[in-house]
């Protein structure tokens, strides 16, 4: 795609939306926007005002490295090494999922929780097993200004992943991170543990998304046969590790959440709330609690 060079930055981000949407690539337009401004290092203001700049060579290569990737169906997220989550703005790499918006419910029904318990500046000690990039876990501190918060993860590199993240957005002194096997590495009691294990089952694999297929870590992804392996392992060690009274809440794939919330039950955890549903109306985030003694 040598044609970028010497063009305007208005026109390449319209020449390359042009070339994703001939590619059936629904966000294009917003793809556009997002690898000329981080080819250019321009923000959605930066690319108004410099409109009519001329792309330097070096921009020139850069961006079309970006659109060879892209319509190779690289996700942008992965291109850019960035995405927002909650409102937040998250580095990621290669053992990190990209966050998604559904992933957003967990946060939503977890704060739910929290707020019916009480006030929402209250102490509390929160964990979120298998942390990735971070994202339950900064969202939640984001909005529970005294809670100290515990991530874990079998991934070293997913873990420096994390706590880059809780630099970058200023919480690391409540974050603290923890290599081990979901709960495994930590001591209770806990107010509060979130989790978004591997839930799609291991014969799904290779029907996913190329954006998601070939670029999220497998191990995140895939929960084994039946898709349930991380929550038979997850939820009786957080049940062991929640106060009375505190819940657990897990995100649940598709057809997932009753048989999610009887393995809650079998590990004595009972029904905190009905499952949240995302916006496509598939209950997304499930929750027991402990009882109180």
């Amino acid at each position: 795609m040598t044609d970028f060079i010497g063009q305007t930055v208005d026109a390449v981000r319209r020449a390359l939306a042009a070339r994703l949407k001939s590619a059936a690539i629904d966000s294009a337009e917003l793809d556009a926007r997002l690898l000329t401004g981080h080819a250019l290092g321009l923000d959605l203001t930066g690319l108004i005002t410099a409109a009519q700049r001329r792309l330097t060579p070096e921009e020139s290569a850069r961006l079309e490295d970006f659109a060879r990737r892209r319509l190779a169906g690289e996700p942008v997220a992965r291109i850019i090494g960035e995405k927002e989550f909650w409102g937040l703005p998250l580095q990621l790499s290669a053992a990190t999922l990209v966050p998604r918006p559904d992933t957003e419910t967990v946060v939503e029904l977890a704060l739910e929780l929290v707020r019916a318990g009480g006030d929402l500046n209250r102490p509390l000690r929160v964990a979120d097993l298998g942390t990735g990039s971070g994202a339950i876990l900064l969202a939640l501190l984001s909005e529970l200004p005294a809670a100290q918060g515990f991530g874990t993860d079998i991934s070293q590199t997913a873990l420096q992943t994390a706590a880059a993240n809780a630099a970058r957005i200023g919480l690391s002194d409540r974050a603290t991170f923890v290599p081990c096997d979901y709960a495994s590495g930590l001591s209770g009691p806990f107010d509060l543990i979130v989790s978004n294990p591997p839930y799609i089952r291991s014969s799904d694999i290779a029907g996913l998304a190329p954006e998601v297929r070939d670029h999220d870590p497998r191990a995140a992804l895939d929960g084994g046969a039946d898709g349930l392996d991380a929550y038979r392992a997850l939820i009786p060690q957080a049940a062991d590790l929640l106060a009375p009274g505190a819940a657990l809440i897990v995100e649940a794939g598709a057809g997932q959440s009753s048989q999610i919330q009887a393995l809650m039950t079998a590990a004595g955890l009972m029904p905190a709330k009905a499952p949240k549903t995302d916006l496509a109306g598939v209950p997304r985030a499930v929750a027991g609690h402990k009882t109180a003694r």
